[in-house]
């Protein structure tokens, strides 16, 4: 009787519950274990590299825009080209894959390196964003279009619903300016706290400060995105302490 090790039962069981959570059971278990390994681990194995996430991301990145574009023009047949991009951007920025990622519990089934698990990384919005546009490139590698359609449509029904009801709302530097600005004249101060990564991939971090208080932060591939980020985590706190 062929017997597997302890940790390697208990990590396919590990998987097989995101599977069960994502509605979606993998042909190829290579391309799940793909979307979940943090380049931090490739680093730390040195002469014995493993492959990670980042081209998977890259992918699912596309096919993301690609069937959000696709639903939202199908849900809006009179909308210009402008409340369009509106609409998917609300939806796929990278705050918006943080959640999505938080409510799948994504964040407990990363592989890791050990200064990136000591550091965080498991909460960590961009390896949680960056990790769910690879899970969706791997659902896509792995079943085609048609799965990968299934599984955002999955996901994002409840928005999907909503969308058919209510107009794309201003961008969240736009909502938040207007939110403060009915408070006190006072404009909100966007400041970059950190850059990092060579100019065909950076990384920025961003802090939104209101009358000198720290009020939002964020993160993202660009400045743009990292105070759009910033923004909404404003926004967040701001509804929750009303």
């Amino acid at each position: 009787m062929n017997i597997l090790p302890r940790g390697i039962t208990r990590d396919i069981m590990h998987r097989h519950k995101l599977q069960d959570t994502i509605q979606y059971q993998f042909q190829d278990p290579a391309h799940l274990q793909e979307a979940l390994t943090h380049p931090s681990l490739t680093h730390e194995n040195g002469a014995s590299p493993t492959r990670h996430n980042q081209r998977l991301e890259f992918l699912g990145d596309a096919v993301l825009q690609l069937i959000l574009t696709d639903r939202i023009y199908k849900l809006h047949p009179d909308h210009p080209e402008g409340k369009l991009t509106q609409t998917r951007a609300q939806l796929a920025n990278r705050h918006s894959l943080y959640r999505r990622a938080l409510a799948i519990d994504l964040g407990q089934y990363l592989l890791l390196g050990k200064g990136e698990e000591g550091s965080g990384g498991r909460t960590r919005l961009s390896n949680l964003a960056d990790a769910y546009e690879a899970l969706l490139g791997a659902v896509y590698l792995d079943g085609g279009m048609r799965a990968a359609r299934k599984f955002i449509h999955t996901q994002f029904a409840e928005d999907f619903a909503n969308l058919k009801e209510t107009t794309p709302r201003q961008n969240p530097k736009g909502r938040l300016q207007e939110l403060l600005q009915a408070r006190t004249p006072v404009n909100p101060i966007y400041r970059v706290t950190q850059e990092s990564g060579p100019d065909h991939d950076k990384h920025f971090s961003v802090v939104v400060e209101w009358c000198g208080d720290e009020i939002g932060r964020g993160e993202g591939p660009s400045k743009k995105q990292a105070e759009s980020v910033a923004a909404e985590a404003a926004l967040a706190k701001l509804a929750v302490t009303a």
